[in-house]
């Protein structure tokens, strides 16, 4: 019976997500296109060419600054806020969904609002607010140097909700008893922080690591919509990969070197994953 219930969800993910990759693998190892007449095998030469891209390149070392600057930094604010959160007995749950709203508002809508506020002056409200404190106005989502920064600020933002409720429900599982015990040997608050809360956490850290480096590395929404669409910012400056994945396929109509960017992408998240994983299982091992 337990094979019978088990076989519905394998069937499912077998068709949704097993298929399509190998059928992505299988693709790119072919020139096809959709403007192609004929589709002929290439081999390894369409992962030659995107490693050979510029833009590419680019684009995966900021798929990587999205990543390792983005995902510990709404980790750590998470545990943060989530730590002072659980320390408030009234207007708790009022706090949490303060705190969830952005991460429940429909994406596109959060960026294009933040797109508005980065505008240079007079449209930019953050400019203005600038301009009015006596502060120059900054080029935000125009200026090569801070449009990554600020598309990690909104993603940050965004998922920040999400790490504090998943915290705060780790917090709160916590037995009271190791808290009350190590109060009775006079444990201060930093001792408990560091010796009971944060080692009892550790689980619950390696699942938003894993979920929250899977986010930043796929990230594509906030990039689409707040860098003018498919150009990836000004110079290429906030190009993720994905996004270079969908300009391939769908501008340039090279299916096969898509393919082949997104075998790429697939082969990153799943390192680092296993990477995390590998690291956080010996700490919590230990």
């Amino acid at each position: 019976m337990a094979y019978g219930f088990l076989a519905l969800p394998l069937l499912f993910f077998i068709g949704v997500r097993l298929l399509p990759m190998l059928y992505a693998l299988v693709m790119s190892m072919t020139n096809w296109g959709l403007l192609a007449r004929d589709i002929r095998f290439v081999g390894l030469e369409n992962f030659g060419t995107i490693l050979s891209d510029q833009v590419f390149m680019r684009a995966l070392t900021n798929t990587l600054r999205y990543a390792f600057i983005g995902g510990p930094l709404v980790i750590v604010l998470g545990l943060f806020f989530a730590l002072q959160l659980n320390n408030v007995n009234r207007g708790r749950g009022f706090f949490r969904l303060i705190y969830v709203l952005p991460y429940i508002t429909p994406v596109v809508a959060v960026s294009w609002v933040w797109r508005w506020l980065f505008q240079p002056p007079p449209l930019g409200l953050i400019n203005f607010l600038f301009i009015r404190l006596g502060i120059p106005a900054q080029g935000f989502l125009n200026d090569p140097a801070q449009a990554l920064y600020c598309i990690i600020m909104v993603n940050v933002w965004v998922d920040l909700g999400y790490c504090i409720t998943i915290f705060l429900a780790g917090i709160q599982n916590i037995p009271t008893e190791f808290i009350e015990a190590a109060r009775i040997d006079g444990a201060s608050n930093r001792t408990l922080l560091f010796k009971i809360k944060l080692p009892l956490l550790l689980p619950v850290t390696l699942f938003l690591m894993v979920m929250e480096g899977i986010s930043f590395l796929r990230i594509f929404t906030q990039v689409y919509n707040m860098s003018f669409q498919a150009t990836g910012g000004p110079l290429n400056s906030t190009m993720s990969a994905a996004l270079y994945i969908y300009r391939t396929a769908f501008i340039q109509f090279r299916m096969g070197l898509a393919a082949s960017a997104s075998m790429v992408l697939f082969l990153l998240i799943m390192t680092i994953t296993l990477i995390q994983i590998r690291f956080f299982d010996r700490k919590i091992s230990y």
